[in-house]
């Protein structure tokens, strides 16, 4: 049993010095297939996902900022103006049948004011869950992006439990889908799309039909700036003319520009995120034995120790 929990102890330990953005367990190559023309996702390829749930059933897609906090798209809740005790959060798994996962309450959603159904301008929201969630390999919060955010990334990639057809309702699927993205030009964006703002990017893959779709809505768009770098979410999956229509891209919110907005709600509720905490691993601290450190002869505590020693060494023995 002593063992059982010093190897408990010792794997929470490891889980729990993590920075965000990270994959331990991910292992694999980059699958260049076709959520729309999507493959599925690896173990712990995207261990910050959740699936935001109402009556057991998937609809909106969501990331673990921290062990209190999901991030993910105001028109979620705001068609269907459903109340935080009909939902749940479930992590830690990309299949959504796997009774090996992990299940949250949800105890306060927080809609963006400003958020605007009209063009879906300010397209973000925060859910507040009800215990805090126990990171692992498979459940690990996303970074959010600095500013400036880099001209270029490596490589971007979006995934979900959504419509794998587009217009088919019966196509959602319950295995983590994922496909690559590439962000365009907002300039050439938003020739396409009028009511673009400057809140929102334009993310898909020229000559292909990868996109996000129905079901996928809040989850996150995600880039690292290099191979073995950190993750960051972008974007969130927001809106677009169609799914997976050739050359058309999808539209997500443009994240950057809310990391005040979620640093200052976050901090109203009493449970406020630190995006540079959650970016680097906490700092192991050196411990040190006081046992180890004997009073100096002229201290009280010295003099205390010795009045005490005769009781310390008998004790153990009998009754003294």
């Amino acid at each position: 049993m002593l063992l059982l929990a010093v190897l408990l102890l010792m794997s929470q330990a490891k889980s729990e010095h993590l920075g965000c953005g990270e994959r331990p367990i991910f292992e694999g190559g980059f699958k260049y297939s076709r959520i729309i023309e999507g493959v599925e996702a690896g173990i712990g390829e995207f261990p910050w996902l959740v699936s935001i749930q109402a009556g057991n059933q998937h609809f909106c897609g969501g990331a673990i900022l921290n062990k209190w906090w999901i991030l993910t798209a105001a028109h979620c809740f705001h068609y269907e103006e459903l109340s935080p005790v009909e939902l749940s959060v479930v992590a830690g798994t990309n299949d959504l049948t796997s009774p090996y996962k992990e299940i949250k309450g949800v105890t306060k959603i927080i809609l963006h004011k400003d958020f605007k159904k009209v063009n879906m301008d300010n397209d973000v929201a925060l859910l507040l869950v009800d215990s805090p969630i126990t990171f692992s390999d498979q459940k690990i919060p996303i970074c959010l992006p600095r500013q400036p955010t880099p001209s270029t990334w490596h490589e971007c990639w979006v995934a979900g439990w959504g419509q794998t057809n587009t217009g088919d309702k019966n196509s959602m699927t319950t295995d983590l889908m994922k496909v690559p993205m590439i962000i365009m030009d907002w300039e050439e964006c938003s020739k396409k799309f009028p009511k673009l703002t400057k809140n929102m990017l334009c993310a898909g893959y020229k000559n292909e039909s990868y996109d996000a779709c129905q079901g996928d809505s809040g989850g996150p768009l995600v880039c690292t700036p290099g191979p073995g770098k950190k993750w960051y979410q972008v974007g969130i999956i927001s809106w677009g003319k169609s799914c997976g229509l050739q050359n058309i891209p999808g539209i997500y919110t443009l994240l950057v520009k809310y990391n005040l907005w979620i640093k200052n709600v976050t901090e109203m509720e009493g449970r406020p995120f630190n995006a540079e905490e959650m970016r680097a691993p906490p700092k192991q601290t050196l411990m040190r034995s006081e046992a180890s450190e004997f009073p100096e002869s002229s201290s009280p505590r010295f003099w205390l120790l010795l009045c005490l020693l005769p009781y310390m060494l008998c004790w153990p023995i009998f009754s003294c």
